[in-house]
């Protein structure tokens, strides 16, 4: 069985030397310091490695089931559910006045990386009410907000999102689902919706779903879309949990992956709903909970990487086959371990780099949030608006590969469900497709984003490199190694934006055709300067003295590995951009 140590040390490196978190002027940050941070990191992994980790493999092999309209969780499930409520970890970040911690979504994101590692569909439960309870935090009444969240904070009640019809995915406007007013001020919402992850299960006493519907004579396509509060059971105006509403389980999905959460086809009949925000402005509240969860669905795709990374590298350390090319290392044995191979390491070499990289921009990007959300900082909300699709797409797509190159470092013995080594690469393919599959995340950066407040925000990050290498340039070596290789890859995904601008006007499809390559390169680029600045960090540490000269030393190697091996991806990416859309188009429909 595959085992998960959650990565405290590299959590507590990336807080505090690298964003030093607790210096910030953020509202809040000045309680970060080291030893809270630590305190907490260190439970949640205890949490992680010992109560959600041995249930992973079980939720992977049981599934969900449904009997009777109730769907039933794997063995175990429910009592864990039940640890993570008594320790509080639903609500680090949520709001006081409705029972959180009110703790930044720095570290709720830290701690959603550990549970996510040790178990990806047990996660996903508390994610999505979290997800649900910004939405109602955000855009509902003061009435709604003390009638619903401090239940949801607590996850006695859970929530969910429901998007998707049979008929309609991304193009939401298409929708059929209808919310009759009545004249009580309520909706009867009836129609369909698929694939909705946590839609019934048994461990909480409510779910409240918030479902996207078309009020009869709104405005056509996706300006007639509400948003509505729907629960499974009707509550009363004391919070007493009644009547079963008109919300029922038509199926559950048979999955590649995520087999331990409920991804449910939910049947309303007439269901009572609450309008939540403003009528026709569905999609508005809706963001809330979509750009929140496409950051931590981008927090998926590395969480599920470093589980599998770990559990490769033990591996690669105990598997004895064929010998060092420079002679034996394992003299008193019949073979060397595979880890004394180059094409091993440079498999590890992807993985720890791409994983460690990748949380440094996770949480960074949660960091960018507190910033927005606490300050009202309009460029830290600029900023994270362009990266959200990068971190999302990015970290979704690379987690998978990374995933799937754990596994092939265990040979046939990953291809068998023995070592469970597939769940993890099952697992993290679901993460680049949902909420908003990556072709629709590119299409969003390159047809939205990129020009989004007449482009600040993506000059803002142009300027924001071009600064930081002046201001960290002139150690000969540590230029060579990192900085020049960060302004080169920063110049070409100036030069394909350039592209864009110059040709995208005449042709769109030259923007769209290069629309993917140019999220890649972005994200190389994030790591790039994320590695970047954990090693300035790391080089900081070791001149200061600071002890752990092994951890540090390791961080720069790695950091080194990325800058030489991966970032050079990015002469790639701009040269399939610059090549335009008329190779990709060239073929008519029926030719393929």
């Amino acid at each position: 069985m595959p085992s998960y140590t959650a990565p405290v040390k590299d959590m507590q490196f990336i807080l505090h030397d690298v964003l030093k978190v607790s210096k910030s002027d953020v509202p809040g940050f000045d309680e970060l310091d080291a030893d809270f941070t630590g305190a907490i990191l260190e439970e949640a992994g205890k949490i992680a490695g010992e109560v959600l980790a041995p249930l992973n493999a079980v939720g992977d092999r049981e599934g969900c089931r449904l009997e009777n309209g109730v769907v039933y969780t794997p063995t175990g499930f429910k009592d864990a559910f039940d640890k993570m409520r008594e320790g509080g970890w639903t609500g680090l970040d949520c709001d006081p006045e409705y029972g959180g911690q009110g703790m930044p979504h720095v570290l709720a994101t830290a701690t959603g990386e550990m549970f996510t590692g040790a178990n990806m569909a047990f996660t996903m439960y508390q994610g999505l009410t979290h997800g649900a309870y910004s939405a109602i935090h955000a855009h509902g009444t003061d009435a709604q907000k003390a009638k619903w969240l401090p239940k949801m904070v607590s996850c006695e009640w859970t929530g969910t999102m429901n998007l998707t019809e049979p008929h309609c995915g991304t193009d939401l406007g298409l929708m059929r689902t209808k919310a009759e007013p009545q004249e009580n001020g309520t909706y009867k919402i009836t129609g369909q919706k698929i694939f909705i992850s946590a839609g019934e299960h048994d461990m909480s006493e409510n779910i409240v779903h918030l479902v996207l519907a078309k009020i009869p004579g709104g405005p056509d396509g996706i300006k007639g879309v509400s948003l509505f509060i729907v629960p499974k059971f009707l509550v009363d105006d004391e919070g007493n949990v009644g009547a079963r509403n008109g919300v029922s389980v038509g199926n559950i999905e048979e999955k590649m992956g995520i087999h331990g959460n409920a991804t449910c086809v939910m049947n309303y009949d007439a269901a009572e709903g609450y309008l939540l925000g403003e009528e026709h402005k569905g999609m508005r509240a809706m963001f809330t909970m979509m750009n929140e969860a496409r950051l931590g669905v981008g927090m998926q795709g590395l969480a599920v990487a470093e589980a599998a990374y770990q559990n490769a590298l033990e591996y690669a350390k105990d598997r004895l086959q064929g010998r060092a090319i420079t002679g034996p290392e394992n003299k008193d044995g019949p073979a060397d371990p595979i880890i004394v191979h180059p094409d091993i390491r440079r498999a590890l070499m992807d993985q720890k780099s791409f994983a460690e990289g990748g949380r440094a921009f996770a949480l960074w990007g949660a960091e960018m949030i507190d910033r927005s959300h606490r300050t009202g900082d309009a460029e830290a909300e600029g900023l994270i608006s362009l990266l959200t699709p990068v971190l999302k797409g990015f970290l979704t797509d690379q987690g998978f590969d990374m995933s799937v190159l754990a596994q092939q470092i265990y040979g046939g013995h990953g291809y068998i469900e023995e070592h469970g080594m597939s769940q993890f690469a099952r697992d993290a393919r679901i993460a680049m497709i949902y909420e908003g599959a990556n072709g629709v995340q590119a299409l969003d950066l390159v047809g939205r984003k990129l020009a989004a407040n007449g482009g600040k925000p993506a000059m803002a990050f142009f300027d924001m490199i071009k600064g930081f290498c002046k201001e960290n340039a002139g150690d000969e070596e540590f230029d060579k190694a990192f900085i020049e290789p960060l302004k080169s890859a920063s110049k070409h995904l100036q030069e394909a934006a350039m592209f864009f601008m110059q040709n995208g006007m005449k042709n769109p499809n030259h923007a769209l055709a290069g629309s993917y390559d140019f999220m890649h390169l972005f994200g190389h680029v994030c790591l790039g300067l994320m590695w970047t600045k954990m090693a300035l960090a790391a080089k900081a540490k070791l001149a200061e003295g600071a002890g752990d000269t092994a951890f540090y030393e390791t961080k720069i190697a790695t950091g080194r590995y990325y800058m030489a091996r991966r970032l050079p991806a990015t002469s790639m990416h701009l040269a399939r951009i610059t090549s335009g859309a008329d190779s990709v188009m060239a073929l008519d429909a029926a030719n393929f």
